[in-house]
């Protein structure tokens, strides 16, 4: 079965961010959208992306949007940094999912949800910035590493489930004595991503002792979120939910004003 070394090495051996892609963050970063645009029309793959996702009905355009330029108007920093990050998780994305029962069109549909969504707590919270934003990214990249290492091995899982009745976070940890919130951070160590990022989402798990205030809240959030997202038909049946454990004394503060967002993001689209 999976070890935490193996884990370890597959994602050591995650190849680095394209050429293209690594620039155009670059440009984003220094606010330069322009460039940003231009860099980005040279790789086809990246280009088809960006319009795929941005013209999903999650984003509620009423019009397609096909220009570039445009396109990152519109996203503006933040959202297209966190864009471009989900990009670089969709490049290890399985065109057949071997442990999860879950479809491509399922998964994206996941990030783009996440992402929507924590722009909008993000800005409830006042809180919107180029990192915080991105910090949604982590948990779907983990997810892929989990597939592509336990696929291997999905009769054995689903023994482990059955017979012992253990969900797939304690498989995960029994195995490999790691959780997904593990797994991101040392995703966002390959991808030579904010460690302020890392910390935040690894501090969703709700088990992160002695937090700064900040962390604390947008953690708190995220874990609300991850549970809330993760609690959706479509991801339950793939098992997704099994990953975060719900940490009610961890979130009960805010839980009222998480709901308000929330069914007012659902409503108002």
């Amino acid at each position: 079965m999976v070890t935490q070394e193996q884990i370890l090495l597959y994602i050591q051996n995650i190849p680095p961010a394209p050429f293209v892609v690594k620039q155009t963050l670059d440009y984003v970063r220094v606010g330069d959208l322009t460039k940003a645009a231009k860099c980005a029309e040279e790789d086809p793959a990246l280009k088809l992306y960006l319009r795929t996702l941005v013209n999903r009905p999650i984003y509620g355009f009423r019009n397609e949007v096909s220009d570039l330029s445009q396109i990152f108007s519109i996203l503006g920093i933040s959202t297209a940094q966190q864009i471009l990050y989900n990009y670089l998780m969709t490049l290890l994305a399985p065109k057949e999912w071997g442990l999860f029962n879950l479809s491509s069109q399922a998964f994206y549909d996941l990030q783009a949800s996440l992402s929507r969504k924590w722009a909008k707590i993000l800005t409830h919270l006042n809180l919107l910035n180029h990192d915080n934003e991105s910090a949604i990214t982590l948990l779907p990249a983990s997810i892929i590493v989990c597939d592509a290492l336990f696929g291997e091995y999905k009769s054995e899982v689903e023994q482990l489930r059955s017979v012992k009745a253990l969900d797939y976070n304690t498989i995960l940890h029994r195995l490999t004595k790691m959780s997904l919130f593990d797994i991101c951070t040392e995703i966002a160590l390959k991808w030579e991503i904010s460690p302020a990022i890392s910390r935040i989402v690894h501090a969703s798990s709700g088990l992160d002792q002695e937090l700064e205030a900040n962390d604390k809240i947008l953690a708190q959030w995220m874990h609300l979120l991850l549970f809330y997202e993760l609690s959706q038909s479509t991801y339950v049946e793939a098992g997704l939910n099994e990953f975060v454990e719900f940490q009610i004394e961890f979130v009960q503060e805010i839980y009222e004003s998480f709901m308000q967002v929330v069914e007012y993001d659902e409503t108002n689209g």
